[in-house]
């Protein structure tokens, strides 16, 4: 009996990750994967406690499974990091235009001309920081496609 009843919550799990849809309330991940009623403050609790104990999202959105968005610009693991462990001083310096964050982060990126670099992240601030909730994936991608 065991054997069926796990049987039949691996072909849950998977028919469901198969229709993934990430909730803006609690993101990616397992939780979000498994528990597709949305509708109560419940329900999005054990879709977030889910997520959270499972420690499957970190490895969701830095692999781009379980229904996390990837970026598109393949940087190496250290400039993903490090934007994502420094969004707001690099949101700050990149409106400056320059900044110990912005070297670092072309650094990071092996850019050889560093102020030809932090003159158009400043000059794209806007189109990089699309919202003031941006996400780390967002940011990355909009750097690649407007400041390399």
């Amino acid at each position: 009996m065991k054997k069926i009843l796990v049987s039949i919550a691996a072909v849950v799990a998977l028919s469901s990750y198969a229709m993934a849809g990430v909730n803006s309330q609690t993101g990616c991940g397992l939780g979000s994967i498994i528990i597709k009623d949305d509708s109560t403050a419940i329900m999005l609790a054990l879709q977030a406690t889910t997520n959270g104990t499972s420690g499957n999202q970190t490895f969701g959105v830095t692999s781009g499974t379980s229904g996390c968005k990837k970026t598109q610009f393949v940087m190496n693991d250290r400039a993903e990091e490090f934007v994502a462990s420094n969004m707001d001083q690099l949101a700050k310096e990149i409106a400056q235009g320059y900044g110990e964050s912005v070297d670092t982060l072309a650094e990071l990126l092996e850019v050889s001309d560093k102020a030809t670099f932090s003159a158009a992240l400043q000059s794209n601030y806007n189109s990089i920081y699309t919202s003031q909730n941006a996400k780390m994936a967002d940011v990355l991608d909009n750097i690649s496609t407007t400041s390399l």
